[in-house]
């Protein structure tokens, strides 16, 4: 069933990227995270207002440091997002599992049958893959900032998996044992006040010199599509057997509906070449699929 629930997951969270890359066409970035973080904030309010679960100051500070990572993963992402194309931005971002697979042996004792490990070595081989055809538009994955932003965010990506395992196991397990809804709903609130303070301090003063902000429809899709995919992720890691290398793996299947997307609704292109990493993606989602069975 946890399985069942990354797939939702990762469905849910291609529709984000989707939403995200028409959201910060031409637009300002800080705006357009803030406002995420601020509807994010307001979905799960009522949770923070009405439960009368005690949340102590070594549990707040747990969150805050997924808030760090998450926000930090974000910003670079943000940015990425912005100036790369959305083909190369979600397999780019499919690899991000391997990163994680590794951390989950070292720390949790994972281990992956063959099936699973074919599984990684083909996300890894369409890396590769994808830098060729980055070179056909001009990006150099080598020498281009905005890859190595990509490269950060999927970074500090994999260390908030790797951390949402240790927040979510049970204290029997090495974990903290707390509820993903403790989780999700106050790191959106610490997110919010974090972005706030990088929108007055470092974006109002410059805004006039930078990239306008645009309102767009898409910025409040942005929280809800992430709000359900995160409900889907987090209830994943809480089901008995849940594997974090593999959650993580399915969720990357979020390239699918953003690389549609990339081809329908944004005219990017490339697409037979970067097609190829693509039916590497889904052999791999393939692979991993039955190595759990």
């Amino acid at each position: 069933m946890w399985l069942a629930f990354a797939f939702l997951s990762a469905f849910l969270l291609g529709l984000y990227d989707v939403c995200k890359k028409s959201a910060l066409k031409d637009n300002a970035v800080v705006p357009v995270l803030f406002l995420n973080t601020l509807f994010s904030t307001a979905i799960f309010l009522p949770f923070i207002l009405t439960s009368a679960e005690p949340v102590t100051w070594a549990v707040h500070r747990y969150i805050l440091v997924k808030s760090c990572i998450v926000l930090s993963s974000w910003l670079f992402g943000y940015f990425a997002m912005k100036h790369l194309p959305l083909t190369i931005v979600g397999p780019v971002n499919a690899t991000r599992p391997v990163m994680v697979l590794v951390g989950a042996m070292l720390l949790f004792g994972e281990r992956l049958n063959l099936y699973q490990w074919i599984g990684v070595s083909l996300a890894v081989f369409s890396f590769f893959l994808l830098s060729r055809s980055g070179r056909k538009e001009g990006i150099d994955f080598g020498h281009n900032r905005w890859i190595w932003f990509l490269i950060l965010a999927a970074l500090l990506g994999a260390a908030s998996g790797l951390y949402d395992k240790f927040l979510m196991a049970s204290a029997s397990e090495g974990g903290v044992g707390l509820r993903p809804i403790v989780v999700q709903s106050w790191f959106n609130l610490y997110q919010c006040l974090m972005m706030g303070v990088v929108l007055v301090l470092l974006w109002w003063p410059v805004r006039r010199q930078t990239t306008p902000f645009r309102w767009s429809w898409s910025i409040p899709l942005i929280s809800l599509f992430l709000a359900a995919a995160d409900a889907s992720y987090f209830y994943s890691l809480s089901m008995s057997g849940a594997m974090i290398s593999i959650v993580s793996m399915v969720r990357r299947g979020s390239v699918i509906v953003s690389f549609l997307a990339g081809a329908l609704l944004f005219g990017e292109k490339n697409l037979r070449s970067k097609a190829v990493d693509l039916l590497l993606v889904l052999l791999a989602m393939l692979f991993l699929w039955v190595g759990t069975h």
